[in-house]
């Protein structure tokens, strides 16, 4: 069972605190202040009082230990940056830090961020897309630039199967799932057959989905 460490009880620590407990998995999380750290109790979650900011108190939780670490520290850049600094310092496995922009990000990666995080332009750039798109139900961004996308069967792909719509070939896109009537199907063959009624899980870039949208009827 992975164990994970999560440093800030803040907007975007409690609800990532709070989709861990939901799985299969050990999770500690640390706050300088009691009063942050007192509604997660109840979901059985382990809670230490601390000011990470001191390698003293991050030393006691033995970071090495844990399969990721999570900074989540809202609002308080230099925090952020002293704290991943200490972790990396302490041999930590993998770092996931959240920040508010490119500047940030790259500092945090020169520190010894792994992976970081971008709530909210993640929650806009996906509002953003599937709302300017009626095709459009969903984004999911991934890497850079791109995204997984949950959109419509283009007219023009209906009765085919996904090999005869050349579907990679022609517009750089790959097909992850069908969602039929609620249900999901993981990697359809090459020879499913598309329905009008069906919503495709897409994975591609920002670009190429684009192009797609312009380039096909729904």
């Amino acid at each position: 069972m992975k164990s994970f460490l999560l440093i800030g009880a803040g907007n975007f620590g409690h609800l990532l605190a709070r989709e861990l407990s939901k799985q299969p998995c050990e999770l500690m999380i640390a706050d300088i202040s009691e009063h942050a750290l007192e509604d997660l109790l109840e979901l059985g979650i382990s809670a230490k009082i601390g000011d990470c900011k001191r390698e003293e108190v991050l030393e006691s939780f033995d970071v090495a230990s844990f399969d990721a670490c999570f900074v989540c520290v809202g609002g308080h850049f230099q925090t952020s940056l002293e704290i991943v600094y200490l972790l990396k310092k302490l041999h930590a496995t993998k770092i996931y830090c959240r920040a508010d922009d490119d500047s940030q990000a790259k500092f945090l990666g020169i520190i010894g961020a792994n992976h970081v995080i971008y709530p909210e332009r993640e929650a806009a750039q996906s509002l953003a897309i599937s709302e300017a798109n009626d095709s459009i139900f969903n984004c999911i961004p991934m890497t850079e630039g791109y995204s997984v996308y949950e959109i419509a069967t283009p007219a023009s792909w209906v009765n085919k199967t996904i090999k005869e719509a050349n579907i990679y070939q022609v517009h750089r896109v790959n097909i992850l799932a069908i969602v039929k009537n609620g249900v999901i199907s993981m990697m359809p063959p090459s020879s499913y057959q598309l329905n009008a009624n069906d919503h495709l899980m897409v994975l591609g870039h920002q670009a190429d989905v684009e192009k797609l949208s312009s380039a096909v009827s729904w």
